[in-house]
């Protein structure tokens, strides 16, 4: 059983996340609480083994207090805010969730840290959705950014954005930058699971929302069908229409 400890200034944040962890069977809630010094005593005192921990509280920071535990609990950071999650990566988070957070991606949250907390545990058997996607779950690349290689895991790439010599990876948690070209790039990536659409663009497929003419939607993202790759890109699509 992992234990484990929710930190954050909204009630509502807390609510979702005491709900969240009733139904995962290897997670036992120690405390949710709004005070982020009371967390850091349980977590020094070792009473937990994994942190639920908000980026932005009013009288210690998520990064703060990670700082502070020095490793002491696994942490995963739960904020609205994308632009600390290379900071919290750096003090070794097991994941960064943004919030509004939904099930599926809190589950996959919590699979890492049982991989890391639990290695010998037996997986869960995973729901008939997830199963088809198994293979695409358990895989990763590492890429090289500017202060360090990074593990990526596929089934977090939304899309892929070619910039002269650099190419950035979105997911839902950040925006990564690498320096990197995008045919080595495409080269590297499952074509089960990944298109190039356009000369800027690779889009994970099964992150498509809609198709509009030439134009794909990738949440708010729209990202355009090049002419050289049209044919092949709707060829694909049509293979998946029922």
């Amino acid at each position: 059983m992992i234990r484990c400890l929710i930190v954050d200034d909204e009630p509502l944040a807390l609510h979702i996340l005491e709900d969240y962890i009733s139904k995962i069977p290897f997670l036992q809630l120690v405390k949710a609480t709004t005070n982020p010094i009371e967390a850091l005593t349980l977590v020094q005192e070792k009473l937990v083994d994994l942190v639920f921990l908000d980026v932005q509280m009013p009288e210690l920071t998520g990064i703060q207090f990670l700082r502070i535990a020095n490793g002491k609990a696994k942490v995963i950071l739960t904020t609205a805010y994308p632009q600390y999650a290379l900071e919290g990566y750096e003090l070794d988070v097991i994941d960064y969730l943004l919030k509004p957070i939904a099930f599926d991606r809190f589950f996959k949250s919590v699979q890492k840290a049982q991989a890391v907390l639990q290695p010998a545990a037996a997986p869960i058997q995973p729901e008939p959705v997830q199963q088809k996607q198994q293979d695409l779950l358990s895989d990763f690349i590492f890429v090289k950014t500017e202060h360090k290689i990074q593990k990526v895991y596929l089934n977090d790439i939304l899309f892929i954005e070619g910039l002269k010599d650099y190419i950035s990876i979105f997911t839902p948690a950040e925006r990564i930058i690498t320096l990197q070209n995008m045919k080595k790039m495409e080269d590297a990536l499952p074509e089960k699971h990944f298109i190039r659409v356009h000369k800027s663009y690779i889009v994970s497929i099964n992150k498509i929302d809609s198709i509009e003419r030439s134009r794909i939607f990738i949440g708010d993202k729209i990202i355009p069908v090049g002419d050289t790759y049209r044919e092949e890109f709707f060829k694909i699509v049509d293979g998946k229409n029922i």
